[in-house]
């Protein structure tokens, strides 16, 4: 599959995700990549919205957007950052839950959860299972109609795929789950693993040192690790799942949302040709970028 011009623009610049030693990637210079973001310019604007604040949710910080000026109940979309389970954070990804918000209507909740390797599994999925089920408990405080659907990106898509199977099994009836090029295997033996583990953007080797900050020695055959390996995915929300052509986590994500759709669960999947992992968040680099948030939000409109 070509590159896209702008993703081979792209990895031109970047060919891989972390662009550094891995082996030299302890917890201060972890840290120390935390507080960088060379690609901030890139992110989107900050656009002014009537209603943002922080709060905190059990006690996993938050922050709440809201684009409607008015006081009425409206759905409400949970959104969990990509980053590995290491890097990211709200401020990190503002702009994005920005644009969300103003594009589905939604009330967006963008969650500020632990991050390995300080914080290691299930910590991440811990905190993103607190959030969702906070705004069923609380629904007048997120000013929630009672419409309730999650969304992530990479180990976000992990953690919002894992929160759905989590709802489901608690007796909470979400209304969609997004998972845009999400981490759903961490054994990472699928084809395109194989076919683009170097070169274009996320690494195998840098997959599998996230993977190992996180997981910290955990059965990669959990579902709470690897969704893809849950038994059972009757019942589960139904589904948009959003690839990139020319990604390692692409086949992973495919066959979940096959998974799904054989089970019996509204599943679509969209793969964006050419693309690399990240576009999604990366308006200011690619056009796909606008193209995709655009369908998801579509989805979610649809799925009130």
């Amino acid at each position: 599959m070509p590159l896209h011009p702008q993703a081979r623009d792209y990895v031109a610049q970047y060919p891989s995700d972390l662009n550094t030693d891995l082996a030299a990637l302890d917890l201060a210079a972890i840290q120390e990549m935390r507080a960088q973001d060379a690609l901030a310019a890139h992110r989107g604007p900050l656009t002014k919205l009537p209603f943002v604040r922080d709060e905190v949710a059990g006690d996993v910080p938050i922050r709440i957007y809201r684009a409607d000026p008015g006081d009425g109940l409206l759905p409400v979309v949970v959104y969990f950052h990509g980053g590995g389970w290491v890097f990211g954070s709200v401020k990190r990804n503002d702009a994005a839950a920005r644009d969300l918000a103003i594009r589905t209507g939604a009330v967006v909740v963008s969650v500020d959860y632990r991050l390995a390797p300080e914080h290691p599994f299930p910590a991440a999925a811990d905190d993103a299972w607190t959030v969702v089920r906070d705004i069923f408990a609380r629904p007048a405080f997120y000013q929630s109609a009672g419409t309730v659907a999650v969304i992530g990106d990479s180990a976000g898509g992990n953690l919002a795929a894992v929160a759905a199977w989590q709802a489901r099994d608690a007796g909470l009836s979400l209304a969609h789950q997004v998972l845009v090029y999400p981490v759903l295997d961490v054994h990472m033996d699928t084809p395109s693993h194989a076919e683009f583990g170097k070169g274009f953007g996320l690494d195998t080797a840098e997959m599998e040192w996230f993977a190992r900050q996180y997981a910290d020695g955990a059965d990669p055959d959990d579902p709470r690790l690897s969704p893809l390996r849950l038994p059972d995915v009757s019942g589960l929300a139904p589904a948009t799942v959003v690839t990139a052509g020319c990604d390692v986590l692409r086949d992973e994500g495919e066959r979940y949302a096959d998974r799904l759709a054989g089970a019996g669960v509204p599943a679509e999947v969209r793969r964006f040709d050419g693309a690399v992992h990240s576009f999604f968040v990366l308006p200011g680099l690619f056009d796909q970028a606008i193209e995709a948030r655009e369908y998801v939000a579509d989805r979610l409109r649809g799925a009130w």
